[in-house]
This record gives C-alpha cells, sequence and structure tokens, in this order.
C-alpha cells in the first residue's frame, strides 16, 4: 500500500465550483481548497474563479519565499490557467466586487510542515511532473511543495532530458531520497519503483519481437530500452547514423540472466517520436523502502540504493 499524504499536489480537486456557505466553512475550519487561476495582475495578485466569486490572492501571499525574497516572481506568473491551493481568509470589497481573499502560502506551509514530519527518508508517495530540465524533473509533493527528481535517479536506462521520461501535469509516484530543513527542500527519485533487472528482464523472451527506443549509439553497438529500467545490446549494421530517442522494433536473440545482457537485431525504424507513457508499471507496492537492488545475485557489480533513515522529528 502506498503511503497516503492528505496533502495532494496542487491539481487533486479539478472544476470545483464553490457556494458562498463552503467558502465560509473553510475560512471556519482552515480546510484547503483548490481552484484555477485566471489572471496575474500588474502588481502579480492572483485572481481565481470560485464559482460564485472571483478570489484574491496578494502577491505575499501567492507562494512561499515571495515575501522574503528568496523566491522570484514566476512562481507567481506562472500559476495562470493552473490549478492553485488555498485557504480563505476572509472577505472584502475591492472596486465594489465581493472578493474571498485567499492565501496560498497558508496552504503551502502547514503541507511543508507535515511532510517535514510525517514523511521519512524511504517513503512512496504521490507526486505531480511540474517542471522538466536537462538536470532533472521537479514535482509537486503536495500544496505546490516541489521536490527535484535529478535525471540519475529518474530511471535505470539513461536519458538525455527528464522531458525523454515525463510530461508536465504526469501523475507519479516518487521516493524520499532525503530531505533537508533549513534549505526547505526535499531530494526524490524514481527509478527504484520501476523494478529490478531481473523483475523486468521477466517480461520479455527470447524470439519476440518489442518495441524498443534508442538511448545510445556506441562504436560496439547500439542500447535500446526495452523498459525505463532495461536495455539490450543491438549490433551496428546499417544503423549506425540513428539518433538517440528513435523509435525502433527489435528481435530479442538471447538474455543472459547472470550477466545482465540482452542481445538483440533491430527489425524496423520508426519515424513517429518515442513518447513517455500516461502511466508507468511500479513493482514495489509497498509504503516504504529501505534498500533496493537493481543487479543480478550472480552479478560481479552490485547495484543498489540504501535509504538512510532521517533524524528529522
Amino acid at each position: 500500500m502506498i503511503i497516503m499524504n492528505e496533502f495532494k499536489p496542487e491539481g487533486t480537486m479539478q472544476n470545483i465550483i464553490y457556494t458562498k456557505a463552503v467558502l465560509d466553512r473553510a475560512m471556519l475550519t482552515g480546510k484547503i481548497l483548490e481552484a484555477k487561476v485566471r489572471l496575474c495582475d500588474e502588481n502579480h495578485n492572483l485572481i481565481l474563479d470560485l464559482g460564485c466569486m472571483k478570489g484574491f490572492i496578494p502577491k505575499e501571499e501567492a507562494a512561499l519565499g515571495i515575501k522574503e525574497g528568496t523566491t522570484r516572481d514566476i512562481a507567481i506568473i506562472s500559476r495562470v490557467n493552473k490549478i492553485c491551493c488555498f485557504t480563505v481568509k476572509g472577505f472584502r470589497q475591492i472596486n465594489g466586487e465581493l472578493f474571498a481573499i485567499l492565501s496560498r502560502t497558508d496552504a503551502q506551509q502547514q503541507a511543508l510542515d507535515h511532510l517535514f514530519a510525517h514523511c521519512d527518508i524511504g517513503d512512496i508517495i504521490d507526486a505531480k511532473i511540474t517542471h522538466l530540465d536537462r538536470f532533472g524533473a521537479f514535482a509537486d509533493i503536495g500544496c505546490g511543495i516541489v521536490g527535484l527528481i535529478s535525471i540519475e535517479n529518474i530511471s535505470v536506462s539513461r536519458i538525455s532530458h527528464s522531458s525523454d521520461r515525463f510530461y508536465i501535469g504526469q501523475d507519479i509516484r516518487v521516493v524520499v531520497k532525503d530531505k533537508d530543513l533549513e534549505s526547505k527542500r526535499f531530494s526524490l527519485t524514481h527509478k527504484e519503483l520501476l523494478g529490478t533487472w531481473q523483475e523486468n528482464a521477466a517480461l520479455f523472451a527470447p524470439g519476440q519481437t518489442v518495441a524498443g527506443c534508442v538511448r545510445s549509439v556506441e562504436d560496439y553497438g547500439i542500447f535500446v530500452e526495452l523498459t525505463p529500467n532495461l536495455s539490450g545490446l543491438a549490433e551496428l549494421g546499417e544503423y549506425s547514423e540513428l539518433k538517440n530517442g528513435t523509435g525502433v522494433s527489435v528481435y530479442i536473440k538471447s538474455i543472459v540472466p547472470d550477466k545482465m545482457k540482452i542481445k538483440l537485431s533491430i527489425v524496423d525504424v520508426f519515424r513517429d517520436p518515442v513518447l513517455p507513457p500516461e502511466e508507468y508499471k511500479y513493482f514495489i507496492k509497498e509504503k516504504n523502502i529501505e534498500r533496493f537492488v537493481y543487479s543480478v545475485p550472480a552479478s560481479r557489480k552490485q547495484t543498489l540504493t540504501v535509504f538512510k533513515k532521517s533524524d528529522i522529528i
């Protein structure tokens, strides 16, 4: 069972229309709500559509760190047309129109406190991809609190850019790799959830022809990804000019578990680009992982991850 984080990534409650009574109750209870940002005004205040009225988030309440100057204004500007979490602080007439006064920072601070208090190293939690870069992917792990999945932690198979594996808005699961209370940062990992070499190799058999993706072209052969945590080697032949990311179909010549090798032969090349999957097959179902060993027991080189528990309470 995956650990349930009560502070979900933004975008969980889409298309919610609120009544004035619901907003009144939320103000009294401190309940976190969500709605879409329709406008960022010239002063970088956010205007939301709540259904019964508009919501107003002052600039200093739009993101943690804005008030202190540690967060740039792009964190506010980029919220337009996206779902945003908030608490209701009150109601005010603005230019003759009644607005609900909201705070996103209040919701974020609650989520941050919860994550540091209740999420330990090795915990498996829900996340939503928010930004893709060459060095990794950023993921919302609760109310807009973002953690980084470094590119080497996205999958075992090497990729050149995080967009090879994810798309913005994608719902995934991640493992908490580290957390730093002083910097308020979370380090995340994804590859441990995608299975060991043996678990992935068991999905295939010699004699099959399957789809794959070129990940590296070397002098001695072409590495073709069969799953995010499994690649095989094909001979160069007439395909030495293939580019990384090219889709191919490959014939599986042999699978050698003790050497963790899969020999392939390229059958065809596809013109359409290889896109990230809508969802991933996750092999780990527990709520926490302490140790992950990717390599087979007979392998001379062991590939593993050990999750050291945090002393933070």
